[in-house]
Formats: C-alpha cells, structure tokens, sequence
C-alpha cells in the first residue's frame, strides 16, 4: 500500500493515544497517531517519524503520524488501517472465488471471510509493531477484543471453516510473532489454544519505506 503527501517530521510528546506533538521545520504540529497502542519503545522524543496529510474536510488535525524509525535504525509502519489494507490486497491476488471483509460471525466481526469452491475461510488479522531482539511480538497493550476473536476462530474451525490468524509484520527484518505473554497472559494461552484446534498462523513479512509497506512473501 502507498501513502500520498508524506512529510518526514521530529517527534516531541504524545498527551494521550490518539494525538502526538510534532514538529516540522520547526513549527510545532498536533497529528493524529493511527495506532492506539502503547508504542513506548518507538514513540521516544526526538526520534524521526512520517506524516501523511489525507486532506479530509473538517478534519481537526492535518496530518496522521504513519511511521517511525527506532533508535536501532529499523523503520517501523504504526498505521493501525495498513495491515488490513495490505492483506485484502493480497486476498484478491489470490484464486478465491469471494473475499468479504468484516464478516460477521458469531458475536465477532472477523476482519476477512473467503471461499475457494466448497471451502470457507476466516482470517482474522493483527498488525505486529513490537519487537525486541529480532522478534515480533504481540499485543503490546492487554487486548480483550484479541482473544474473543480467537475464541471465534477456534469455534469457527470447530463448525468447519478454515481458520486463520494472520499477523502483519510492520517492520523490516522480523519473520515470526509470538505473544507477548508479559503484558497479556490469556492471550498467549488463547493462541496455544487456537494451534492444538488447527487455527493456521501466519507471517506476513513486511518491507517498510516512509510512504509504503509491502509485504515480501
């Protein structure tokens, strides 16, 4: 996926999860964060990070903060809306004969439902921004919303579908996720959970520049 009117910028503060202070040329900017995670180990002040200005009418703020590059050097995608945009883009590459997304399925709306001939699909999709040592891991917050859809995904499996968790890799460099048990225990134990009852997990590696990401299969 491909960002229009990027504009590279300096990080000062973020008051709270939706909004961060930026600035850029020297001139200070309220922008609005399109991640409401925790994002404290790449949110650092002074640290370089990406803008797009989608130019919607009556917006409060100009521009989205997109991207970020960690103090290791790695460029980190932190739009929340990338990895499901990635993902259906590849969906319908793909020889399904129908992609649907935000399916609802029993007290859930599962992010893709797809068919291939008498064959159902449900795949959920999480975007994966942590990463320590080379390693993804996810949530980076206690996701209850999380586990609920992978208790659907395993009753999904149960019923007959294909179901499958896939996790985005918003970063360059990471191949796998694991669950960050540390901040979320139950939702380690929901994806060890998910495995025994043949959810499929899946890697969407990434390549990262400021104005896009692209999955690198």
């Amino acid at each position: 996926m491909i960002y229009d009117n990027v504009t590279k910028a300096v990080f000062v503060e973020r008051p709270n999860r939706f909004i961060a202070e930026v600035e850029i040329n020297e001139h200070r900017e309220t922008v609005h964060v399109k991640n409401t995670g925790r994002c404290r180990e790449l949110l650092i002040p002074g640290c370089e990070v990406w803008l797009t200005a989608p130019g919607t009418p009556g917006r409060k703020t100009k521009y989205d903060l997109i991207a970020v590059r960690k103090d290791t050097g790695i460029l980190f995608n932190i739009d929340s809306q990338a990895p499901n945009k990635l993902v259906k883009e590849w969906l319908l590459s793909q020889d399904y004969d129908r992609v649907v997304p935000e399916y609802t399925y029993g007290d859930s709306r599962i992010d893709f439902y797809m068919e291939r001939r008498d064959e159902k699909y449900l795949m959920e999709v999480k975007g994966c921004t942590l990463e320590r040592d080379g390693i993804g891991f996810f949530p980076d917050a206690p996701t209850e919303r999380g586990v609920k859809h992978i208790r659907e995904l395993i009753k999904a499996r149960e019923d007959g579908y294909h179901s499958i968790l896939a996790f985005v890799i918003q970063m360059d460099g990471v191949s796998e996720v694991r669950a960050n048990v540390n901040t979320h225990p139950e939702f380690g134990e929901a994806l060890e959970e998910a495995k025994k009852a043949g959810v499929e997990i899946w890697f969407f590696k990434c390549h990262v520049e400021p104005d896009s990401l692209t999955a690198v299969l």
